[in-house]
């Protein structure tokens, strides 16, 4: 599966290494993939889920590329994934972790942070093992992204700048959210500062949705003692694909890959969709989309806010550092991303592969070619 995965996608951008792991004794069915480290170290996330696939370790790990470039970041593109339940009990979920760092040991250009099904307690275990990790606990002297909520916060920035584009005020603005985890629930509660209006909301249990809107300060206590959205009383239960449905003005997918595409962007009514998670809007559906009048900056351009925290917190830098790089940084990037649609006539994602290629390819000029 390797040598076609590498016929297919292999290019002169990378990978530079696919790494299967196996540990039968636990068992650990581990893949990591280090795209491309022209600009630095790679850095990404440890993603555990029971279907995760190499093809979707080595998508994310390619936008890690992009999304570090186009940050600004010393940083190449890199990510793993363990195939295990991610709601399996935490000793169980430790040694599985534990057993990675140990197999990585000695792969010094890939740090790895949190992704879905992982958290800061899981980078504590890796750090622990290895000594190379980021978004740990404020404990061991990291930055906790959950904590602070570093991807909801810049994806707040990057409706500002959406908004700002299409001429729409974010106060009143109707959003739904699909995928109220990490991602999501930081995000409800930044657009609510924005003076946005939650109005549904979706998890791995089920969906809600009230037009008048939700609370989001009831809807997360809910969440953290119960853990499921279908909790929320003041909402009516819908079908968690209905989501994308809901009338709007802004749409999050905050969850796996792929959840737009083809067969349900002509539903969607929002004006702008804000991608929460990587790689959650098809590139045809973008394009459909776009052409509709409906707004999708890259997944790479608008939810940085975690991986420049991650940045940050790797040379020792300061909670408020972050937050005021997260604002610098995706704001200027949306601004520069639209630019370039404007000027060169290009799709947002074209659009936004031109300012992070550019950026590797510089770096790629400084590698030993012989």
């Amino acid at each position: 599966m390797a040598i076609d995965l590498w016929e297919q996608f292999a290019d002169d951008w990378g990978p530079e290494k696919i790494i299967h792991i196996y540990e039968p004794r636990l068992p650990l069915r581990a893949i990591v993939v280090v795209d491309n480290t022209a600009l630095g170290p790679a850095i990404g996330g440890i993603r555990l889920a029971v279907d995760v696939s190499l093809e979707e370790v080595f998508r994310l790990a390619r936008t890690m590329t992009w999304k570090n470039a186009a940050a600004g970041l010393p940083h190449g593109g890199a990510k793993a994934g363990i195939l295990a339940d991610p709601s399996l009990p935490r000793l169980e979920k430790e040694r599985l972790l534990r057993a990675l760092a140990r197999a990585i040991a000695d792969l010094p250009d890939y740090i790895p942070g949190p992704d879905m099904g992982t958290d800061e307690a899981c980078m504590a275990f890796i750090y622990d093992e290895n000594r190379r990790a980021a978004g740990r606990p404020k404990v061991t002297g990291g930055i906790p992204l959950d904590e602070m909520g570093s991807t909801g916060f810049g994806l707040a920035v990057a409706a500002e700048q959406h908004a700002g584009h299409l001429g729409m005020s974010l106060v009143g603005a109707r959003v739904a959210i699909q995928g109220f985890g990490n991602v999501g629930k930081a995000a409800a509660k930044f657009l609510e500062k924005s003076g946005a209006l939650l109005v549904a909301a979706s998890d791995s249990a089920g969906a809600i949705y009230n037009p008048q809107g939700l609370n989001v300060a009831q809807l997360l206590a809910i969440k953290e003692r119960q853990g499921k959205v279908l909790e929320y009383p003041q909402a009516t239960a819908i079908d968690p694909a209905e989501i994308f449905a809901i009338p709007c003005d802004i749409l999050v997918p905050a969850a796996r890959p792929d959840v737009i595409s083809m067969a349900n962007a002509p539903q969607i009514q929002a004006k702008m969709i804000l991608q929460g998670a990587n790689i959650p809007v098809a590139e045809a559906a973008e394009r459909y989309l776009h052409d509709r009048g409906v707004l999708t900056l890259p997944d790479f351009i608008v939810n940085a806010g975690g991986v420049i925290t991650t940045a940050i917190e790797y040379r020792k830098g300061s909670t408020a550092e972050a937050f005021a790089a997260i604002q610098e940084k995706i704001r200027e990037n949306c601004q520069a991303v639209i630019r370039f649609m404007r000027e060169k006539n290009l799709y947002p994602r074209e659009a936004g592969l031109y300012l992070a290629q550019s950026r590797v390819r510089e770096g790629m000029g400084y590698r030993r070619q012989f």
